[in-house]
């Protein structure tokens, strides 16, 4: 029996051209199981469990290429090693992988590092863009709660002893903590305890 598994990174990405490959391959569309949104470096998937699950001996996982299966070389060989175990084939877009064979096994570890080495040229492209957003500005981290306009209406609130900060983080719809990191910014010194501030608006 063939056991069909595709996956897809994101949940932008479609399945289709997997699915049709994968039925070009002999696998019929109910035991197709598949991920949608999950990276490859992530073992837990639900789909792949199912896949797994589904192979008994003599059966054939099959996808249409390593990277669908697996992102990283440990996991590549631990699947691969189940399967064996398990005398289920794996067949890589129609190849069938044999672990016996010395030129077999090379390339289908060359294969796995190919994909663990573009994940991590994935992820090194990220932290690059972001660090050039950064440093264009388009990226200014955790937005503050409180306008300048709202903060400074805030302290004039506080400063006039009317309101609690319990009352003025009502009012402003922020937590109690923003409050008091106002007060602490506005007196340029360390910031008071709760019950400090409480006692200071009451």
């Amino acid at each position: 029996m063939l056991i069909g598994y595709a996956r897809v990174s994101t949940d932008g990405q479609d399945l289709t051209a997997q699915r049709e490959a994968l039925k070009a391959l002999g696998v019929a569309s109910e035991r197709v199981y598949v991920d949608h949104g999950l990276t490859g470096t992530n073992r837990e998937r639900p789909g792949l469990k199912q896949a797994l699950a589904a192979c008994r001996a003599g059966d054939s996982l099959v996808v249409t290429k390593l990277d669908r299966l697996a992102r990283s070389l440990p996991d590549a060989r631990n699947i691969a090693d189940e399967l064996t175990n398990r005398e289920v084939k794996l067949n890589l877009g129609g190849a069938v992988y044999d672990p016996t064979d010395p030129v077999g096994k090379l390339l289908f570890n060359v294969l796995a590092m190919v994909a663990e080495f573009e994940t991590d040229l994935i992820r090194m492209r990220t932290r690059e863009g972001m660090k050039i957003a950064k440093a264009k500005g388009r990226l200014r981290g955790k937005q503050p709660k409180l306008s300048a306009a709202q903060e400074a209406l805030l302290l004039e609130l506080y400063g006039a002893g009317n309101h609690t900060s319990s009352e003025l983080a009502a009012i402003f719809k922020v937590a109690r903590s923003t409050v008091y990191r106002a007060i602490e910014r506005s007196k340029g010194k360390p910031m008071e305890s709760k019950t400090g501030l409480e006692a200071g608006n009451a």
